[in-house]
């Protein structure tokens, strides 16, 4: 499910792809879209005020008997992103303080949802040619500033975790790495 699925035109020959044109925020269309899933992947990180697309997904997810959740976020949601780089991207992100923010709480959600979840807790993402990561576990301190999109790929990985997914070389760096 996307919103304007024709960006994805290609894939509307593939048997085992099915693109619905909907919106997170509302709950008919997640629940419309996760019928007969096997894993809801939500690509997009909650920043709405009261958490509608998490809320959305949880309930779709147990209604439709779907037992796997991954849901992308942000690195820094637990403080866990060490020096210059971590003060720069709290502020950016956080507005100083993670603490209570719609990304934060969307993890909690889903934590304490009782299905089999992931959060990604994700860094800048950059489009190396590579897949190059350490896993880090809620409130572990995260490794890296930057990841290459291609590092992002195994769903069985940190069933019920909030996993940090960066790139080792890119530690210490200070901004994000492209």
């Amino acid at each position: 499910m996307l919103r304007h699925p024709e960006r994805l035109s290609e894939l509307n020959d593939n048997p085992q792809v099915t693109l619905l044109d909907g919106d997170l925020t509302n709950p008919t269309d997640v629940i419309q879209a996760t019928k007969d899933a096997d894993l809801i992947w939500s690509a997009v990180v909650d920043h709405d005020q009261t958490n509608r697309p998490t809320k959305n997904i949880i309930a779709a997810a147990k209604l439709n008997r779907v037992e796997r959740v991954v849901e992308t976020s942000l690195l820094g949601l637990y403080n866990e992103v060490p020096g210059e780089f971590g003060d720069w991207n709290r502020d950016y992100c956080f507005n100083g303080d993670p603490t209570g923010t719609t990304a934060v709480l969307a993890d909690q959600l889903l934590a304490e949802s009782g299905l089999t979840y992931t959060t990604l807790r994700l860094p800048w993402l950059n489009d190396r040619p590579e897949v190059n990561y350490t896993l880090t576990h809620r409130h572990d301190q995260f490794v890296g500033v930057s990841g290459s999109r291609r590092s992002i790929a195994d769903p069985s990985l940190g069933a019920n975790d909030s996993l940090g997914i960066g790139d080792p070389t890119t530690e210490g760096a200070t901004r994000p790495v492209y």
